[in-house]
């Protein structure tokens, strides 16, 4: 009995002791918030003294018994003579106390240390009084500003950013995706000022001490996370949508861009009014407000009710924005609002399942476009963009899978890649497509419902799928979607299927490994196994509308690759092609004869008999595996040679990606002439099929030509095609010989790019200057973020090296965000790449501290264009001497090392042999 004694004594100290010594990234789960009241006041009239200051009231549920509250806070003061605790369940009220607090800035965590035990089951209230900067860094609670052009004054606005784990800095709180509760928030502002959050107005009164000053408080919320939680002091004009439902729907900007929210405001609610009958759910709030802000860290943001946005991703100019800025609007518009469903209403446990909202509001987002501008043909643009992203991020040994272990903050951040966004669209895709549309949708409605105002795993809505599609027969009974599922996302990379066919037999043998760019590593070493649905036709049958599977290639029980022979195949005069309509996110290699059939049936007359997206990946296919050594660059341009006669986006989209790759080393080396003149050869007819770089294109009746034209264009000039170059640069001596040229701009829009560009390559200091001023006059972020990409373009070193220093000066014109489209623009061109380079490595300190949350993005382009064993030592001793500023970013250097070591792989390899092929077919 004493040493049971004893050890319930030792038990208790270390458990007392365990509580102080706490250092796990993850709040302890003794308790859990039931609700928040939050009252900020902010600060704007005085540019010297930007502050907000606040007071937070949590209503604590106490799960187990425990000394200490642990929360969140970082940056905040907090005024600790004012912290109140009592508990507030049961008869009456009982005040509690703190005796100390302590931090760890290792993981943000405020903890107070409790006079009395809290105890399970018993509710108490936190309160905490702060105050912080409101910073500039934007993240947290943030300023932001523009300029009134017509008093020509700077107007100063507040704005939150909160994810991944900023609310933080914002107000004391339990910043985790699953702790879930509903806001009560009250913002007190000067009266000029209007006030957004998440739920409507609810009452608006008087400021008690502070003239000229009004609290406005808000409807109590859903129950939400913390990052999803939105507040917004402004002077901002709002634009009305009508919506049938009830939903109040208003677009907010700046007042002098309130006529750019036409289009956001049509669009927007009738993205919301489909996505209510694809899931069968009606959206839960009463209104939705969306925002555009001059300032702001990425694309969108989904918080619930008040979704912020890039003024690039909501404003919309018929004057001045191109189809494809107003294709990536909407697309942008209709991911955020999917994600008030994925995300909002059913949010992931933990960032590990960050996938589950990502992927789904970037799949569900294509659905959504496509339903409301059918004419745009845009889901089989976007299904084919977010392969080709996925299939070189991720044939790299440093990929991650989609759903993983996640523990610091900087891991979640750098999760919120392709990966998670790409090829999670693009196993959704494969599932929609095996399961069927009717087993699919009821799938996901009975998860939503399951799991509304919860947080989710994936497990769980592979469970709801695999009921929903053994009740509709949509998978055979012996199959469940979690085996399947987990094969795709949590494995690194993806499969490339050899079929080899036995002719006399008409039976083909398939086997599958990982698809590696690095050549330096075994594949056998790799032994990963995927569930892959194998969908397939051949050239009698050309059925390419059934994506449905004909067979699956399955995994044993120990995760082994089963051997796959598939029967009945045509005779040896005809080819197959597997994954019809790029159905599943893995590629395809065949036997000699297979490839020759199919590149006769591509140069032929009758090459349209071939899909179109399967056009697309046969291209991609054959030169990833000429790049890797599975097959000759003489059969890969022989598949590429077809072009010429092709006439459809979706092609050519692959090829130019694919030869933009290889032209960016290529171009540095003695035989680029004969690369220029193979390229020339194959843009040369659709060029003239397009009738060139002359403004056309409101004849133009397929709005996917008019992208076609605009990326043809594009690269007609930069290896001058035919007229391009000279009508281009008649183009813009055009627009600078106007007498207002911010007012009338003779350029057609679709070509904008493509014309200021050129004329600043071969253009004089004069031309530039002219650009810059236009960038600085102008009122469009869309025409902005054009003219920064192409103020890049100049061969002037003198030029470039000031416009370096123009991107990364605070007192300048070009805002924090945008700093990473000017740099790329100077660093992926010939002359531009070196200072780029030189830039870079010199100021890397100052620019992390400059723009540290996209530091990564400036070494993009860079990695690209490096393909020496000196330079790859270079950089790797670059990286290693500048570790405290790439702490963060880990996984971007892996991978920019990994994609340097590929193309010195490919040089030492392939050069010869691609100069040689390119020689044989001019």
């Amino acid at each position: 009995m004493k040493w049971l004694l004893l050890f319930v004594v030792l038990l208790s100290l270390y458990l007392a002791n365990a509580d102080l010594n706490y250092n796990y990234y993850r709040l302890p789960t003794a308790l859990r918030p039931q609700k928040y009241n939050l009252r900020i006041l902010t600060h704007l009239e005085n540019p010297k003294e930007f502050r907000f200051s606040g007071s937070v009231k949590i209503l604590i549920e106490a799960l187990q018994d425990t000394n200490n509250i642990t929360l969140h806070s970082k940056d905040l003061t907090i005024d600790e003579s004012q912290t109140t605790l009592r508990q507030i369940s049961g008869n009456g009220t009982i005040d509690n106390c703190v005796t100390s607090t302590e931090v760890n800035p290792n993981h943000d965590f405020y903890i107070l240390n409790t006079c009395q035990q809290l105890l399970a089951g018993h509710v108490y209230e936190l309160k905490l009084i702060f105050s912080a900067e409101l910073n500039k860094q934007l993240e947290g609670y943030y300023r932001s500003s523009y300029t009134d052009p017509v008093a020509n004054v700077t107007k100063w606005i507040a704005i939150t950013h909160f994810e991944p784990a900023s609310a933080r800095l914002a107000f004391p709180c339990f910043d985790e995706p699953g702790y879930k509760a509903p806001f009560a928030i009250t913002l007190g502002h000067h009266r000029k000022f209007t006030a957004l959050s998440n739920m409507p107005v609810k009452e608006t009164k008087s400021h008690e001490s502070l003239p000229d000053y009004i609290w406005t408080e808000f409807q109590e919320s859903l129950p939400m996370s913390t990052y999803l939680v939105a507040y917004s002091v402004n002077d901002f004009s709002h634009k009305p949508s009508t919506l049938p439902n009830g939903t109040l729907f208003r677009t907010w900007s700046r007042p002098n861009a309130i006529d750019q929210c036409d289009y956001a405001a049509e669009f927007g609610p009738k993205v919301l009014k489909y996505y209510e009958e694809l899931f069968g759910i009606r959206f839960p709030l009463p209104k939705v407000d969306q925002i555009a802000l001059p300032d702001f860290k990425i694309g969108a943001m989904e918080n619930w009710g008040l979704v912020t946005y890039r003024e690039t991703d909501l404003l919309y100019s018929a004057e001045f924005s191109s189809l494809k800025d107003k294709q990536e609007l909407s697309d942008t518009v209709a991911h955020e609002l999917a994600h008030q469903w994925f995300g909002n209403l059913v949010t992931m446990k933990w960032w590990t399942d960050l996938w589950l909202k990502e992927g789904f509001a970037t799949y569900v987002a294509t659905l959504g476009v496509d339903y409301i501008h059918p004419e745009w043909h845009s889901g089989k643009l976007e299904s084919l963009s977010n392969l080709l992203a996925i299939f070189r991020k991720d044939s790299l040994k440093s990929s991650h899978p989609i759903s993983r272990p996640v523990g610091m903050v900087s891991q979640i951040t750098e999760s919120f890649d392709e990966i998670s966004y790409e090829k999670g669209s693009s196993v959704l895709r494969m599932m929609h497509l095996f399961l069927g549309d009717e087993s699919f949708r009821s799938g996901l409605k009975s998860y939503l419902e399951r799991y509304s105002y919860k947080n989710a795993e994936q497990d769980n809505l592979w469970e709801s799928l695999t009921e929903a599609a053994h009740k509709a027969g949509a998978l055979p009974s012996n199959y469940d979607i979690k085996t399947i599922m987990d094969s795709w996302t949590l494995q690194t990379g993806y499969p490339i299927v050899n079929v080899t066919r036995d002719y006399t037999a008409r039976t083909a043998s398939l086997r599958q490994e990982r698809y590696l760019l690095n050549t330096n590593l075994s594949r056998t070493d790799h032994k990963e196994c995927w569930w892959i649905p194998l969908s397939f036709t051949n050239q009698e049958e050309k059925d390419f509308n059934n994506t449905a599977p004909k067979a699956w290639m399955e995994c044993s029980n120990g995760g082994k690759s089963l051997p796959k022979t598939i029967e009945d195949l045509p005779g040896p005069d005809q080819w197959v092609i597997f994954n019809t309509q790029l159905s599943s996110p893995y590629k395809v290699n065949y036997d000699a004869r297979n490839w020759k059939l199919l590149t006769e049936t591509l140069n032929s007359e009758d090459f349209r008999s071939i899909h179109v997206i399967n056009r697309a990946q046969l291209i991609d296919d054959v030169l990833f595996f000429a790049w890797t050594g599975e097959q000759d660059y003489e059969i890969a341009l022989g598949v590429v040679n077809y072009l010429q006669r092709e006439r459809e986006l979706l092609p050519w989209k692959s090829a130019l990606d694919n030869l933009k790759l290889l032209n960016r080393i290529v171009r540095q080396t003695p035989n680029f002439g004969f690369f220029k003149k193979y390229v020339k050869k194959i843009i040369t007819p659709v060029y003239e099929h397009l009738n060139g770089i002359n403004d056309t294109f409101s004849s133009i009746q397929q709005q996917d030509q008019v992208l076609l034209k605009t990326m043809v264009v594009n690269w007609a000039c930069q290896y001058q095609v035919s007229d391009c170059v000279p009508q281009a640069l008649a183009y813009y001596r055009n627009w600078r010989s106007e007498a207002n040229p911010d007012e009338k701009n003779p350029v057609p829009i679709n070509v904008r790019n493509t014309v200021y560009c050129t004329s600043i390559k071969h253009g004089s200091e004069e031309d530039w200057e002219f650009l810059w001023t236009r960038y600085k006059k102008s009122n469009v972020a869309a025409e902005k973020r054009t003219i920064l990409t192409a103020l890049g373009c100049s061969r002037e070193v003198w030029l470039l090296q000031r416009y370096l220093e123009l991107t990364f000066d605070p007192k300048e014109e070009i805002r924090k965000q945008d700093s990473r489209w000017a740099f790329q623009a100077v660093a992926k061109t010939e002359v531009g790449f070196l200072l780029a380079k030189e830039y870079f490595m010199d100021n890397v300190i100052y620019i992390s501290k400059f723009n540290h949350h996209q530091l990564t993005k400036f070494i993009d382009p860079l990695e690209l264009q490096v393909f020496t064993q000196k330079d790859y030592e270079e950089f790797k001793k670059f990286f290693k001497d500048s570790r405290e500023s790439f702490k963060d970013s880990k996984e971007g250097v892996q991978r920019a090392l990994e994609v340097i070591l590929t193309n010195v792989q490919w040089k030492e390899r392939n050069y010869e042999p691609f100069s040689s092929a390119l020689q044989k077919n001019l």
